[in-house]
């Protein structure tokens, strides 16, 4: 484990586009303009997922059965098995190879059912991540470990399943998305930007509610954003404002964000499969970054204030 400035050059090259609001909620493209990798990202990657054999909360397996490393993506809520997790860690598993995953919880009442799981319809929302990052990454910074606090990441769910009046039997953070469904404001905004898709050449995302940035997404390749463009957008049309903004996007201040994780104080460690961890931690963000052949492969943000 070493500290030093993040090295992510792949950051120097990003710029911004125009933003697109709906719900109160404004998504900025991000362009790198860099050569990607060939890398299986998403449903149709060739990866199963499944309890280990002793199976525990913190870890379970991927396989990846394709001819090309496959990429995991911290934040990605995997439903079934005996209780619904979210990722740690963006993880790139090598082809015909198999790798324990760390993860976390985010259905505290359920230790029972099957062993394989299945990608949920959104990622985890923006608060249940970052309090995921930001726990996981001082347990990393400290002791060298992948672990989350577990019992801040359920008072997180607690807090999204209460904000969203989703309380459930088994408090899973997946009863969440009958937002999407049943609240026609968020419903139709989602649906739209579904539809939409990413902008030819669009990379990632940045996440404003009015002025204030509150999350990033950036992938190597535009397929990559574009593989799991779908369950992104849910998780953040989940965090969309109960009031629309009255204040704008600033495009100054979202490259700024992006920015920031390449000049900010950074530990990197070996990455759980191929390539290397870059995490970011300071008073104001939380940021993660698995990197590859010297190209960012995924990285997220998290305003903390926000």
């Amino acid at each position: 484990m070493t500290a030093s400035l993040a090295p992510l050059p792949t950051l120097e090259h990003a710029s911004v586009g125009a933003p697109i609001t709906r719900g109160g909620v404004s998504l900025i493209p991000v362009y790198l303009h860099t050569a990607g990798l060939d890398i299986a990202t998403g449903a149709d990657a060739g990866v199963q997922i499944g309890e280990r054999p002793d199976a525990e909360v913190p870890t379970i397996q991927a396989a990846n059965h394709g001819d090309r490393p496959a990429l995991l993506v911290d934040g990605q809520v995997v439903e079934g098995g005996l209780q619904t997790r979210v990722l740690n860690v963006s993880v790139l598993v090598g082809a015909h190879s198999s790798l324990p995953i760390p993860v976390s919880c985010v259905e505290q009442g359920r230790w029972r059912g099957g062993r394989n799981f299945s990608y949920s319809q959104t990622f985890a929302t923006r608060r249940v991540r970052r309090a995921k990052n930001v726990t996981q990454t001082d347990n990393l910074m400290a002791y060298g470990s992948r672990t989350s606090d577990q019992g801040a990441v359920w008072a997180a769910v607690h807090h999204e399943l209460g904000r969203l009046e989703a309380h459930n039997s088994s408090s899973t953070l997946a009863a969440a998305e009958a937002r999407l469904r049943d609240d026609d404001r968020i419903a139709t905004a989602t649906d739209e930007l579904r539809r939409l898709g990413p902008l030819p050449g669009q990379c990632g995302i940045i996440v404003a509610h009015g002025s204030r940035v509150v999350s990033l997404e950036l992938f190597a390749t535009p397929a990559m954003l574009a593989a799991h463009w779908a369950a992104l957008v849910g998780g953040i049309m989940l965090d969309a404002p109960l009031h629309e903004p009255t204040s704008r996007p600033s495009l100054t201040r979202a490259l700024k964000f992006v920015r920031r994780i390449n000049t900010t104080k950074a530990t990197v460690n070996p990455g759980v499969g191929l390539g290397s961890e870059v995490h970011v931690r300071t008073s104001k963000m939380v940021a993660q970054a698995l990197v590859h052949e010297g190209v960012v492969v995924h990285a997220s943000a998290f305003a903390l204030a926000a």
